[in-house]
């Protein structure tokens, strides 16, 4: 009776340890809470209203594409995984163009230092360094700082009028594309790793049904 005892004592107690060992999950963020502009705010280009230009109807932020700017959120963010919900009402040549923006640098102006995983139709995946902001493979490519990093393989898109996933991974200095569950580019030794998120108004009609942000541990 006694070592049945002390094993029953010995099983509780790796059981209390295994617990207080586990980690505490860590909480989604929704940045965009269905419902209007809370925890926004708005560059455009001339200073005009953004409110033309964004609205929000039935959970869906609507963008018209024009004038250009880009909406973000009023707080910073490091070490996350960003997920979008979009699609293209509709796609004209020269009308075909977003971006989700992360790691904004301040002051405000079209366009910021930030990196942007592209949202063009057909290029969604592609990974720009923008406003002076600089990579490892950008670096390697000798380019200017409008060409982008490109995706890796073929797009991963769904017609125009379905809804798109754009994951975008930023750990540390490193930033991630995904697209619909395809791991399409990396850029990695970037010279800014924090900042606002965002999204560009740039041409192409879009909706947005979800922007939601996942903490990861920071890198050591």
């Amino acid at each position: 009776m006694k070592s049945a005892a002390v094993l029953s004592g010995l099983i509780l107690a790796l059981a209390q340890a295994t617990a207080q060992e586990a980690p505490t999950p860590t909480p989604t963020r929704e940045l965009f809470n269905g419902r209007n502009f809370d925890g926004f705010t708005f560059c455009m280009k001339g200073d005009t209203d953004p409110l033309k230009t964004w609205s929000v109807t039935n959970g869906v932020i609507h963008c018209t594409g024009k004038p250009t700017g880009y909406l973000r959120t009023t707080k910073s963010f490091s070490d996350y995984v960003l997920t979008v919900e979009w699609r293209f009402v509709k796609a004209a040549p020269g009308a075909d163009n977003s971006g989700v923006l992360v790691h904004i640098q301040p002051p405000d102006k079209v366009w910021p230092r930030c990196i942007q995983n592209q949202g063009k139709s057909g290029r969604q995946g592609d990974l720009f360094v923008m406003g002076g902001a600089e990579c490892k493979e950008h670096l390697a490519m000798g380019k200017d700082a409008n060409t982008a990093v490109p995706l890796h393989g073929e797009p991963n898109e769904k017609a125009i009028g379905e809804w798109n996933t754009n994951v975008t991974v930023c750990t540390g200095n490193n930033v991630k594309a995904i697209i619909n569950g395809k791991s399409l580019n990396e850029i990695t030794e970037g010279t800014i790793s924090s900042g606002f998120i965002g999204i560009q108004s740039e041409g192409g009609e879009i909706e947005i049904r979800k922007m939601s942000l996942e903490p990861l541990p920071k890198k050591i």
